[in-house]
């Protein structure tokens, strides 16, 4: 008897292991899977062009670089840098310039130094453009924009233009913010669609290409290579993927969170982030923050899906380095019903209720006001949260530009 329960026990465990983590598969492990034979007609006989960096890795992770570079029916002949590099040794906002890579011997032309759109040099030679890198599903991050202006280099010079396909870590249902005033278009900032924008980076290319936001208007040939597995109420854990930090300050899948949390409140650099300590994004400090009084009020406002619990800390770098912060360390208690854009908003409001005299945007000099303008893709937040204008009143309204942009995305989804 006690065997046949042993059994039965080690049954449901299996079960139970199976149905909690998917092993979703990627564009490049179907790649692999398939032996290249389903992208044969892409990319057999071809001179490839990858756009990559360290998140671009098999579920096993070993290097895309890698496997295009002892493939068989496949010439790899040049890789392209974004933000913080092919290898990922740049830091935020520093300069990528071209050399050599010393694992290929192939030239690694910089997407994010003198130039951010490949030129025609640089796609001398190249048949297809392949782009696979991990991003984290917030309009801010540049990696999308790096995307968007390779697929228009492609569509100018006649290229293919390929995407392997990655999970969005936010899902790719949830949908937030303001979409962006194309008055405030920039690198963190391209194209109008919300903050938050629940795409895959296929989708969103497919979105992108079809509705005419390439610069010229001109499409390209594009082919997205679709994951196995993959569903769109999926948080990071549910893949069964490893996490490849995605800058340095996105050390995991969590991360991904707060960074749409607190990431547009940090550009001000008038409270920290807590980038510069061990939590990056998840915390709120400031020398004049009184930690229990600020949290019991953030707290006091009921936002689903958080708890704040006040603490002080001492950043290791930065502009607050070795100085001590009070503030609040951010916990999400329920990640499908946090709304992480609002949540932003709120703690600004949160900090002028309490400190009139702290105006976050008054501390700020006027490049890091442009910054957080060109972040959030509007200057209309600042303007009406200094008029004290309830959030809740901004908040509604975005939400007919959200509705649109939900309506327009519906033909280029690619999962359930």
């Amino acid at each position: 008897m006690k065997r046949r329960i042993t059994f039965l026990l080690a049954i449901c465990s299996f079960v139970f292991i199976s149905h909690s983590f998917t092993q979703v598969r990627t564009g490049i492990d179907v790649l692999i899977e398939t032996n290249f034979n389903g992208a044969k007609a892409l990319l057999e006989g071809k001179r490839i062009g990858l756009i990559t960096n360290p998140t671009g890795v098999s579920s096993s992770l070993e290097s895309t670089i890698d496997i295009f570079a002892r493939a068989k029916n496949l010439t790899l002949v040049a890789l392209f840098g974004p933000e913080h590099g092919v290898r990922g040794d740049v830091t935020a906002g520093g300069k990528v310039e071209t050399y050599t890579d010393s694992a290929t011997n192939l030239p690694v032309y910089s997407l994010y130094g003198k130039t951010r759109t490949p030129t025609s040099d640089m796609l001398k030679g190249i048949d297809v453009l392949v782009y696979d890198i991990q991003d984290i599903g917030a309009r801010s991050y540049t990696f999308i924009n790096t995307m968007a202006l390779a697929m228009e280099a492609a569509a100018e010079n006649n290229i293919e233009f390929i995407v392997l396909d990655r999970p969005n870590p936010l899902t790719g249902n949830t949908v937030e913010g303001n979409v962006l005033d194309e008055k405030f278009k920039s690198f963190v900032g391209q194209y109008p669609i919300p903050y938050v924008y629940g795409m895959t980076c296929g989708e969103l290319a497919k979105f992108l290409n079809e509705e005419g936001m390439l610069d010229g208007k001109k499409k390209c040939k594009l082919t997205v290579v679709t994951m196995r597995g993959w569903k769109r109420l999926m948080w990071w854990d549910e893949t069964g993927l490893p996490w490849v930090p995605t800058s340095p300050h996105i050390p995991n899948a969590q991360t991904a969170l707060y960074y749409s949390m607190t990431g547009i409140l940090g550009e001000l650099e008038t409270v920290n982030i807590g980038v510069g300590y061990t939590m990056p994004f998840q915390l709120i400090g400031a020398q004049w923050i009184e930690s229990k009084k600020f949290a019991d009020a953030l707290n006091a406002k009921n936002i689903l899906g958080l708890h704040f619990r006040p603490l002080t800390y001492k950043p290791y770098y930065g502009g607050q380095k070795d100085t001590m912060l009070g503030g609040v360390q951010i916990y999400i208690t329920d990640r499908n019903k946090v709304n992480l854009v609002n949540t932003q908003l709120s703690i600004i409001e949160t900090l002028h209720e309490l400190y009139p005299s702290k105006n976050v945007f008054a501390l700020a000099d006027s490049n890091r006001i442009a910054m957080f303008d060109k972040v959030m893709g509007t200057d209309m937040v600042r303007k009406k949260i200094n008029e004290g204008i309830p959030v809740r009143s901004i908040i509604e309204e975005w939400e007919s530009g959200i509705q649109q942009f939900l309506n327009a995305r519906k033909k280029y989804l690619l999962y359930l």
